[in-house]
């Protein structure tokens, strides 16, 4: 345990982590708007040019999906563990902060204290979630190359992941030590299945992904409401600008995703009711 502690926690490196444009791969504001527009202009490219080489077939991609889905997992593991072993450190070393303002532990994962810089323990785990990101992207090119399937939702909730992740450490925003617990979490569950499924082990029927994502929406709902009251009756909350930017593209990704699902449960009612339909005929005939 202290070997394991050393290497998420107390690594100099880990320690010493400072988020700076000069310091830090991928923290403009240049380089992430490239990689946006790069990615929505590849993943449309790519399922253009399908539709117009008319391939019908999956194209084979042997064992990279599989891959994607195990390390996607494992570093989705590794960053719950380092962020909760850091935000208990962190909340140690600096409780001389805020225990002034009466503000238990709990409340300073919702409220960072004003003036907080993006440096040290939780920052470093922070930026590793905002890293892992970018692999996330490459599931978006697995599905359109197996299923010819590229939809605005996928496009929009990659992007806003990508750039919320961004804006937490840009603007030292409050909550994200929550949300990055609450999304590895999910994360290392939903992507371990995949990797299940993928290298040939049972299914389940029951829909995994769709449901954890439904829980980790109210679960962030819940916190937002808590950060907004914490920051009128505590004095301020740090990064609130970007913490209300971040609340209007997680309402707009809620109305996305609740859009999508009404969409695919209609067309599963309606695949449904057309099995039953064709049952009955053959039955009668």
């Amino acid at each position: 345990m202290e070997s394991l502690k050393y290497w998420l926690i107390e690594h100099p490196s880990i320690v010493s982590f400072r988020w700076s444009s000069t310091q830090s791969y991928g923290a403009t504001w240049w380089f992430l708007i490239s990689a946006i527009s790069l990615y929505i202009a590849a993943a449309v490219t790519l399922h253009l040019l399908l539709i117009i080489l008319r391939r019908r077939r999956p194209v084979p991609l042997g064992p990279i999906p599989a891959l994607h889905n195990l390390a996607m997992s494992s570093i989705s593991i590794a960053t719950f563990i380092g962020m909760l072993f850091s935000s208990e450190a962190e909340a140690r070393d600096t409780r001389w902060l805020w225990q002034r303002s009466r503000t238990t532990s709990f409340e300073w994962l919702l409220c960072f204290p004003l003036g907080i810089r993006p440096c040290g323990r939780v920052f470093f785990w922070s930026y590793v979630f905002y890293l892992s990101r970018f692999l996330h992207l490459f599931r978006t090119f697995f599905v359109v190359l197996r299923h010819r399937r590229l939809s605005f939702f996928r496009l929009f909730n990659n992007s806003v992941l990508l750039l919320m992740s961004f804006l937490w450490l840009e603007f030292s925003q409050s909550l994200q030590v929550l949300a990055i617990l609450f999304s590895t979490a999910v994360y290392s569950v939903v992507y371990g299945y995949r990797f299940w499924t993928e290298i040939g082990l049972p299914s389940t029927s029951f829909k995994l992904g769709v449901n954890f994502q439904m829980v980790l929406l109210c679960c962030n709902l819940v916190c937002h409401v808590w950060v907004l009251s914490l920051h009128y009756s505590r004095g301020g909350c740090n990064g609130i600008g970007a913490w209300v930017f971040n609340s209007v593209l997680n309402v707009a990704f809620l109305v996305q995703f609740l859009k999508s699902y009404v969409k695919k449960m209609r067309w599963q009612r309606k695949g449904e009711g057309l099995s039953s339909s064709k049952r009955e005929e053959d039955i009668a005939k």
